[in-house]
This record gives structure tokens, sequence and C-alpha cells, in this order.
């Protein structure tokens, strides 16, 4: 009585643990928000987008690095002999001279540099009373372009045009993740319908065997002939196929979804989907034209794609005038022996001073190539207007086409429900009918694939509205937000 008490516990036990093995192992459902979470997380293409921005950033600093201060030392050490030539002795020269400086650019277009040189002259034998001789100057020099280059709209130009593709590479990455939501969309309910067409594709084939089985037993009673039997078992053998091919349809839906949702993650389980109903209101055209071009990210790219043409555009018009500029400098530089310091405190001295103005001209014959390059420019722009009309030209026939697509396929869902019904009911009639031995195996068959036929045609009913509403959310720009997705 003990051991079979033993046993009994023992039995309870090991059938708990084995539940509850089943039920951890067993993956947790997904979710179809769970589901563009991860692909923002892990899909490749995204993942390698993100760089885009990181790289136009840097686009900015590049630009803007030729309007910092630039430094430059420069130094040089040289020996100069001469040989003994009758009564005059050969010399030996020595020379030096250090020169550093800083220059800038401004958005102006003004070049301003200051620099300073010591040089040193040393020369044996002859003037050895002058030995070591320095030469020290400061010079502050400026020069502004008045014509080509001149004035902060076209220095500035290309900084604000880095600055506009920063703009840009953010939109593409956006346009990049609405791309990555609506094809996970479409992966998640293409697995939701693959699935739910394999356990339509097992009830038929639960059915099929049913038939047949019926239909062996009313052989043996004479009721059904040998081709009733053949008949059934055809039908079993299709459902069968039925469920192969759904069976394959299912793998093949997992692992695209999980390509798009995962790295190197195709064999990883993957839980219960849901198909989740279709309960948002029937959108209309109007609000979603307004959402489309307020936040539809290649519109607005395209926009901004636009003003760096016009930028180009001034800078062109810019360069195809003559370069004139004007240009001045002051410098102070003094003259002494024995010590450097000595010669850069003379250079101060008031003496010591000397200035210069110069205008420069240079004005390529014809200037054919600048001006070829401005109607380049110019062209480019009005091109880039064109084709923004047809942007938004386009995106009001796809807001039309997707607003139709979801006011179609609404209806659609109503009707193929209705179908599925009706053949549901037909069946169950016909089935009654061969029971009482009033209708054929054949003619079961035929409506149980009739409603096989209407169920999947319900599904996909289902499911072309929902890719429909992901359409419409792509062309809106507003699926991050339905989705809670946060776009970074």
């Amino acid at each position: 009585m003990n051991l079979r008490r033993l046993a009994l516990a023992a039995a309870v036990l090991f059938g708990s643990a084995a539940a509850l093995n089943a039920q951890t192992a067993a993956p947790a459902p997904l979710t179809i928000e769970e589901a563009i979470q991860r692909a923002l997380r892990k899909n490749f293409s995204l993942e390698a987008a993100r760089f885009n921005p990181a790289i136009a950033r840097d686009s900015i600093d590049i630009v803007s690095g030729s309007y910092l201060p630039e430094f430059s030392v420069t130094a040089s050490t040289g020996v100069v002999r001469t040989g003994q030539n009758g009564t005059t002795l050969g010399t030996k020269t020595q020379t030096g001279d250090v020169r550093v400086g800083v220059s800038q650019r401004f958005y102006t277009g003004t070049v301003a540099s200051v620099s300073s040189k010591l040089d040193r002259t040393d020369r044996n034998p002859l003037f050895t009373s002058i030995n070591p001789a320095y030469n020290a100057d400061l010079t502050l020099s400026l020069r502004q372009p008045l014509l080509a280059g001149a004035g902060l709209r076209v220095n500035r130009a290309p900084l604000e045009r880095a600055k506009i593709g920063l703009d840009r590479a953010n939109l593409n990455y956006q346009a990049d993740v609405l791309d990555i939501i609506q094809r996970t969309e479409n992966a998640y309910y293409a697995l939701a319908f693959a699935r739910e067409q394999l356990d339509v594709r097992r009830s038929s084939l639960t059915l099929a065997q049913r038939l047949l089985d019926e239909a062996k037993t009313r052989r043996q009673t004479g009721v059904a002939t040998d081709l009733d039997v053949l008949q059934a078992d055809v039908g079993v053998a299709n459902a069968r196929r039925g469920v192969l091919l759904a069976d394959q349809s299912v793998k093949d839906s997992e692992e695209a979804l999980l390509a798009l949702i995962g790295q190197f993650e195709l064999d990883a389980p993957i839980g219960n989907v849901r198909l989740p109903a279709a309960a948002e209101a029937v959108p209309t055209f109007a609000s979603a034209l307004d959402a489309a071009k307020r936040n539809q990210p290649d519109f607005r790219s395209a926009q901004a794609a636009l003003e760096q043409l016009k930028l180009d555009a001034t800078v062109a018009r810019s360069n195809a005038k003559p370069d004139l500029s004007v240009g001045g400098a002051v410098g102070f530089d003094s003259f002494a022996t024995g010590s450097g310091s000595r010669a850069y405190r003379g250079a101060f001295d008031r003496d010591n001073t000397s200035w210069q103005l110069d205008v420069a001209l240079t004005v390529p014959w014809g200037q054919k190539a600048d001006r070829a390059r401005f109607r380049q420019a110019t062209a480019s722009v009005h091109q880039q207007e064109i084709q923004l009309r047809s942007l938004e030209q386009n995106i009001e026939v796809q807001v039309r086409a997707a607003v139709r697509a979801v006011e179609t396929n609404t209806e659609s869902v109503k009707i193929s429900m209705q179908a599925s019904q009706l053949s549901e009911k037909q069946y169950e009639l016909e089935r009654a009918r061969f029971d009482a031995g009033l209708s054929t195996s054949r003619r079961v068959l035929e409506a149980q694939n009739d409603l096989e036929a209407a169920r999947v045609s319900e599904l996909q009913s289902k499911i072309a509205l929902r890719n429909a509403y992901a359409a419409l959310y792509r062309i809106e720009g507003s699926a991050p937000q339905r989705y809670g997705v946060q776009v970074e």
C-alpha cells in the first residue's frame, strides 16, 4: 500500500515537472509591437543606416574647420661658401630664420594673417663687427574679395549645405525606420496568415479523414461503393498535400520574419502571433494627405535637397563674377646685431614701419566655364522643383490608392466573413444529407473544398486589410507614433 502511494506521488510529481518544463520551453507570444521593437534594434540594414547621420554630422565639422585659426611654424638654416679669389678672401655665410604665423578665414570671405619672422646671419671672416646680425619683423595682412567669393551668404553656403545634409541624413534614417516597420508588419501578418492557413488545412485533413473512415464503414454495410471510398481517399491525399504546402509556407514566413527582427537567429522559436483586428476608423483622404505632407520623410528630404541646390546656385553665381580682391599689410621690422631680442625691441620703433595696399583682378577669358557651371546649377534647381512637384503628386496618388485600399478591404473582410459562414452552413447541410444517404462523398468533398477556400479567402482579406493599413501608415509617416517608437 505504501509502495503504491509512493509510486502515485512520484507519478504526480513527475507529471507536474514535465508540465512545468513544457510550459517553460514554450516560447512566449510575440506581439506586433515587440516584433517592431526587435527589428529596430537588430535589423542589419537599419543598423548600417545609423552611421549616415554621424557621417553627415562630421561633414559639418569638416566645413567649419576651414574657418578656424591655422597656425604655422617654419624654420630653415643654410650655409653659403665662397672660395678665395686672388686678393679676395673666401667667406662663409651661415643663415637661419624662423617664422611663426596664424591666419584665419572669416565668413565674410576676409582672410587675415599675423606673422613674425626672425632672421639670423653670421658671416665670416668679413664684417666680424656685425656678426651675428638679426632681422625681426611683425606683419599683419588682410585680403578681402569684392566680387567672386564675397559676402556672408556665399561663404556660409558650404556650412549651411552641410547642416541641411545632416537634416536629410536624419530624414532618410526616418524613412528607413518606416520601411523596416512596414516590412516587419507585412512579415508578421504573413506569418499569422500562414499559421492560420495551416490550421485550416489541418482541419480539412481531419474532415477528409473522417469522411474516408465513414465511407469505408458504409461500404462494409453496402451503402457506399468503392468509388465513394476512392473519392474520399483522394480527398485525404489532397488535404495532406495542402497541409505540407501550408507547413512549408509557415517555415518560410518564420524565417522571413526572423531575418528582419534578428541577426543569425533563424532557428529561434517564434511564439504565437496574433492578427490584430482592424478596429481603426477608416481614414479620410484629406487627413491622410495632410499627414503625409507633414510627416513623410521622403517628401521633406526632397524639399531639403532643393534648398541645397539653391545654395549651390548662389555659390555658382558668385563664382561667375570676376575675381577682384583688395589687400593690405602693415609691418614692423628692425635690424640689430648681437641679440634677437634687441631686433624685436627695435621693430616697434615708429620709424621701422612699412605698409602696402594692392588690388588683384583675375578674369578668365570669356568666363565660359564659370557661366556654364552657373547655368548647370540653375537648371538643377528647376529640375528639383519639378521633381518635387511630381513627388507631391505621387504622394497624393499613393494616399488616394491607400485610402481606397483600406475602404475596399474593409468591405471585403465583411463579405468574406459572410461567404465563410455560408460555406460552413452548406458543408453542414451536405454532411447531413450524406449521413441520411441523400448525397455522395463527391459532393461532400466539394462542399468541404468550398469551405476551405472560403476560410482561406477570409484570412487573405484580413491580411490584405492589415497590409493596406501598414501601407497607409508608411505614406503618412505615422507608423512610429502609432507603435510608440521613438526615432533616434
